[in-house]
């Protein structure tokens, strides 16, 4: 009973002195045991030392373990990064973690299927409840739409528009998911689809429910591949591809791309080059991610892909995460003896603290359209 009360009964305002954490936290207009949505609540003094000293993770973990509480994390975060809080963290606590990324390849072969054991293969069940009806589990577009399935399926045929899909077209699909897309194109514009993922949960899920479709679904890594394809799309998956292997996938696309092809990439994209992965995301939610910016996909495709178009809706995350986070909510009752009070926190930050990094526009999301050589000609879709 002892910790279910620490977790929320507030440290007095009166009852400790100044931290530094209360200066810091100052410059996005956050106070400590204030009463606003986006003040931080303390229930463990002890916690500012570990935020200050740990950063990231200090401030994930303690959140993790009910130190501290704040009604709207999403406005938490937006306020945090809008402010430029991380520029208080010293360079060199990060040597390592930077030396990693450049000198080891985090996203080999080896630990291809890591992220798929460890988030993406969680229980079809689980992102049935938080996701829309097809299981997308990317940005939504949401520029005529008012729900979240609506922005889903207006997402899926945009793509559809802008890859110029047409019957007998072969589509690829590398990160296909629970194949929303494979399994959209296939139903509305008559193509025939491959996927891969490297998410056995995601496989299994495809071969149910898209068996009467002329979809092919395979558990692989997508450096194996070599069969030729009209079009390629790859949604949501190129965060987990790594720097190291930026160039890799843009000669995977290139060779099995035929001629006059065109591929989409989806992504996430980070605003700064020299900028590593989130500590807290890539130990809890992302083994391995790595967010590319736009001059390291500029580099990977250069003299092997056109780049025709590109677009960024990244504030149309804000939106879909904020709606994963509502059907999380209201399903949880139906997870919490599965997961846990730990989990629950931990998919909470997560899915909010991203919310909030998206509206401050601290990362985007592009859509990258790809042709095959030096021609234009491509008409814009939106």
């Amino acid at each position: 009973m002892a910790s279910e009360q620490q977790d929320t009964m507030e440290v007095p305002a009166t009852g400790r002195s100044r931290h530094l954490a209360d200066e810091i936290l100052a410059e996005a207009d956050i106070r400590i045991n204030g009463d606003r949505p986006w003040d931080l609540r303390l229930h463990r003094k002890a916690a500012l030392d570990e935020i200050v000293a740990r950063h990231s993770l200090g401030l994930g973990e303690t959140y993790m373990r009910g130190d501290w509480d704040v009604p709207a994390l999403d406005q938490f975060f937006c306020r945090l990064l809008e402010a430029d809080l991380p520029r208080h963290i010293k360079p060199w606590r990060n040597t390592w973690r930077i030396l990693r990324c450049y000198l080891l390849n985090l996203q080999s072969r080896r630990r291809a299927f890591e992220v798929g054991e460890r988030h993406y293969d969680l229980g079809n069940d689980f992102y049935e409840a938080m996701l829309d009806r097809r299981l997308t589990y990317s940005c939504g577009y949401w520029r005529e739409a008012e729900t979240l399935d609506q922005a889903q399926t207006g997402k899926l045929d945009l793509i559809c528009r802008k890859l110029g899909l047409k019957p007998g077209m072969r589509l690829l699909d590398i990160g296909c998911g629970w194949g929303s897309l494979v399994g959209y194109a296939a139903e509305h514009y008559g193509v025939e689809c491959v996927g891969v993922t490297v998410s056995r949960e995601q496989s299994a899920y495809i071969d149910e429910h898209y068996g009467h479709l002329p979809i092919t679904v395979h558990l692989q890594d997508y450096r194996g591949l070599k069969q030729p394809f009209d079009r390629i799309a790859s949604v949501g998956m190129f965060e987990h591809v790594g720097r190291k292997n930026h160039r890799t996938f843009m000669q995977v696309a290139r060779r099995c791309l035929k001629e006059d092809g065109l591929m989409l990439l989806h992504t996430i994209g980070k605003n700064l080059r020299r900028s590593t992965t989130d500590p807290w995301i890539d130990r809890y939610i992302f083994p391995n991610g790595d967010l590319p910016s736009a001059g390291q996909i500029g580099d990977a495709a250069d003299r092997l892909l056109v780049c025709e178009d590109l677009h960024n809706f990244g504030s149309d995350y804000d939106k879909t995460l904020m709606a994963w986070h509502q059907n999380f909510e209201q399903s949880w009752p139906r997870f919490a003896e599965q997961y846990g009070q730990r989990f629950y926190r931990m998919w909470r930050y997560y899915l909010l603290s991203c919310a909030g990094a998206f509206r401050a526009r601290h990362i985007q999301l592009w859509q990258w359209m790809f042709s095959d050589k030096l021609q234009g000609g491509i008409q814009r879709v939106s």
